[in-house]
């Protein structure tokens, strides 16, 4: 049966499909500003865990006891519509490792209909990726420019020059956008703009969502809370920095209830506007 989820706001809402929610949100439509439009996405349980402990040891995973297709499928439908994604120099060397969910390729038959929409939408099978690292310290997988996709690479000055040249010899441009404690969110964002992106999805973890707040270049918040408390005295939450002084307001744009999330437990979908 086709999945259905119920918008509880704005009302009336009522029950929908699925699919479709978030390209319902038509997020191109901020396309035509002068300024790009930067948004994110996080699940997270009700104890706001977004990731723990990997079992052997080695990092960190989004819980398997909240990951679930249909959070998944509302993901792809945001990266969809993105000119470029941010990701980071950690997701790349877990990827490497297998240890991160799949971002980087386009070939999953499950998804076939969001590329046939880019398609007819004007817009390439394929965003192109902007990571931020900085200390360099990542390998650059073929795929990752594979299909002409541009790939970006920002980092702090004072740089490696050896290892810059070595990223640049795969085809990945390499910008200098901050000083030695960090990459500047709002260097990185004009930077993309000059290049001509506007709708700029942040696939990244804690700490880039901080710098996207802290440097106000954030416009959209999406997250999901699966209806479980993990506890634990080792994992993520959304953010991670500094106190964001002053604090960063949000507004409610939309709340949907999804009744049958992970192991048929609920979940729900929330959007949320920075003031």
């Amino acid at each position: 049966m086709e999945p259905h989820i119920i918008q509880l706001y704005p009302q009336p809402g009522g029950a929908q499909r699925l699919k479709g929610t978030y390209l319902a949100h038509d997020l191109r439509q901020f396309a035509a500003k002068d300024q790009a439009y930067v948004y994110t996405n996080f699940i997270t349980s009700l104890d706001n865990r977004i990731a723990i402990s990997r079992s052997d040891g080695e990092g960190m995973e989004v819980p398997q006891s909240i990951a679930n297709e249909r959070d998944w499928w509302l993901f792809q439908e945001l990266a969809s519509q993105a000119d470029i994604l941010i990701s980071s120099g950690r997701y790349l060397r877990e990827w490497a490792q297998g240890n991160a969910q799949e971002i980087l390729q386009i070939d999953d038959p499950r998804f076939a209909e969001l590329r046939e929409w880019r398609q007819s939408n004007g817009l390439p099978p394929q965003a192109d990726i902007a990571v931020i690292s900085n200390n360099l310290n990542f390998p650059v997988p073929d795929v990752l420019t594979a299909g002409g996709r541009k790939v970006f690479v920002f980092t702090t000055a004072g740089l490696n020059p050896d290892r810059a040249k070595e990223i640049e010899k795969k085809g990945v441009h390499v910008v200098a956008a901050g000083d030695r404690t960090g990459v500047n969110g709002n260097t990185m964002i004009d930077y993309l703009t000059e290049q001509g992106y506007r709708i700029i999805f942040s696939s990244a973890g804690p700490k880039v969502f901080h710098l996207l707040m802290a440097s106000k270049v954030l416009n959209r918040l999406y997250i999901t809370y699966a209806s479980r408390i993990l506890g634990g005295e080792s994992y993520a939450d959304i953010v991670k920095g500094a106190l964001l002084e002053p604090a960063v307001n949000f507004n409610l744009n939309s709340l949907y209830l999804d009744p049958a999330g992970p192991d048929g437990k609920s979940q729900l979908f929330f959007a949320f506007d920075r003031l």
